[in-house]
Parts: structure tokens; C-alpha cells; sequence
């Protein structure tokens, strides 16, 4: 039995797939009730209530570890949960971590996910840790915009990074959870190119056959945005990265190729997949 936690969403979803049409036995962990492929079993869970994940842990050899950004605020105890793990007879964790970890780390964020990989490797647990950088799905937070005024409104316009397909995060994730020879595995996942926000709007446009004018947003205004779903600090720590990329933050990782043998997905076959949101 594998456990998927954060089943539902951008990365959760995909991978939940991939492990059941691979004939594994999942378990899909979300907040609320949802839907689930066929045979795969749900489970509603608070990760914030660790021993609440013990009917889902219960018989699983292998757990995929998500934590929403909720999970970093003061009073969050989000490596419990890796406690909970090994003591339901779970053998590996493959935590989803940021690429901040290694490019910012003294980020309040950041410093958080580095004790959660520290308590991992620590743990007794076969693991591997993943660090993606920004995801292509950000840009949902358009999707309201672009359906109602065909604008995308952002800061930092012309500054980009190399953000990444979850559904290449999903498939790495799949791999790690498989295959034993990723064990011990730190990978940084990144997209094929760097793109700016304007790039990534004008790649919406072309999907949708239909204009869509930018709108630079101040940085203020952005963290303003970014603060009603998710912490403060994350804002801040996402925001700097987004205006003002170091370079490691600009390399394109060979991770996704070295994992899965193909290239990660560039951001305009995302925007085709799921320009449904945005109609």
C-alpha cells in the first residue's frame, strides 16, 4: 500500500493516477471528501492532527509527504508526521520539499522544510527528497482574470525562472516511490527553459486563440494576493524569489532527464492541457 498525501491536488492528483493504473494498492489522503480513481481508497485527514493519519497509515509500506503551506506556521509540528509514519510500519517517505532548501535557506519557509529533511534522513526510513522549483499550475491564480477580462496580472513581468509540469513532479515521485534505486536521492526538479510571467500569459493566449493583456502588479499588491492563501512569510519567501532569481534559481536541473529519461514538459504544453480553467 502506497499513501499519497494532498491527493487532490496539482501534484497529488496525477501521481494518485499513475501509482493505481500501475496496479498499486493507494490510499488518498485529502482534507475533504473528493474523488478518487476506481480501487483507489479515501481517506479524510488533517496532516496538522498527525496521529489522525494513522487509519490511512495503517498496513502501508510507502508514503508520498506534502505539506500545504499551512504546514510551516508557528505551532505546526508537520515532522510528526514522519514519526507516525515509522511507527505504522511505513518503510519510504518521499518528501516533497522547495528548491529554496538549498537556494535560500536561511528563509523562515525554508528553514522549517530543512528540519522536516533533516528529521527524514535521520528517521531510519528509506527516503528521498524532491525540491521543485516554482510550478507551472501557479498560474491558476489567472484563471479568474483571464476568464473575465483576459488579463493576467502579476509583478515582475519580465523576470523568469524555469517553473515545472507537477505532472513531472508526480511522475518523479512515482519513480522515487518505486524504485529503490532512488533511495537516498535528493533531486531538484525544474522546466526545460526559463519564462517570465508575461511569456507564460502569452503561451495562455495562444492555447486559448484569444488576446490577453498583461498587468504588472507592484510587489505590495502581489503579497497582498498571494497572503489570503497562504502565509505571510511563504508570500515573502516566493516573492523574492520571483524578483530577484539567484542563479542557481536560474539553472535548468537535468533531474527530471536523469529520473525519468525525457525532458520535463515545457510551461506551454501545461497551459494546453488545462486551458479549460481558463475559457
Amino acid at each position: 500500500m502506497i499513501v499519497v498525501t494532498g491527493a487532490t491536488g496539482n501534484v497529488g492528483r496525477p501521481l494518485t493516477r499513475a501509482l493505481a493504473e500501475a496496479g498499486r494498492q493507494v490510499t488518498a489522503v485529502s482534507r475533504h471528501a473528493a474523488a478518487v480513481p476506481d480501487g483507489v481508497r479515501h481517506v479524510v485527514a488533517d496532516l496538522a492532527e498527525p496521529a489522525g493519519l494513522r487509519p490511512a497509515l495503517a498496513g502501508a509500506k510507502a508514503l508520498f509527504l506534502l505539506l500545504s503551506g499551512d504546514m510551516h506556521a508557528a505551532g505546526a509540528g508537520p515532522a510528526d508526521i514522519i514519526g507516525e509514519a515509522a511507527v505504522s510500519g511505513v518503510r519510504r517517505v518521499v518528501l516533497l520539499s522547495s528548491q529554496g532548501v538549498a537556494t535560500r535557506p536561511f528563509g523562515p519557509t525554508r528553514i522549517a522544510m530543512r528540519a522536516v529533511e533533516d528529521v527524514l534522513r535521520e528517521s531510519g526510513l528509506e527516503w528521498a527528497i524532491l525540491r521543485p522549483g516554482g510550478f507551472a499550475s501557479n498560474a491558476l491564480w489567472w484563471a479568474e482574470s483571464i476568464r473575465a477580462r483576459r488579463v493576467v496580472a502579476a509583478p515582475f513581468g519580465d523576470v523568469g525562472v524555469p517553473i515545472i509540469d507537477p505532472a513531472d513532479i508526480a511522475e518523479v515521485a512515482a519513480a522515487c516511490l518505486l524504485d529503490d534505486r532512488h533511495t537516498g536521492g535528493v533531486y531538484e526538479l525544474t522546466g526545460p527553459e526559463v519564462i517570465t510571467p508575461r511569456r507564460q500569459a502569452e503561451a495562455i493566449a495562444a492555447a486559448l486563440g484569444s488576446p490577453v493583456r498583461f498587468q504588472d502588479l507592484t510587489r505590495d499588491e502581489a503579497k497582498a494576493a498571494m497572503a489570503q492563501s497562504m502565509p505571510a512569510e511563504l508570500a515573502e519567501d516566493t516573492l523574492d524569489i520571483l524578483g530577484s532569481p539567484s542563479p542557481a534559481e536560474l539553472r535548468v536541473s537535468p533531474d527530471v532527464q536523469r529520473v525519468l529519461g525525457h525532458a520535463p514538459r515545457p510551461f506551454a504544453d501545461w497551459a494546453a492541457r488545462n486551458i479549460a480553467a481558463f475559457r
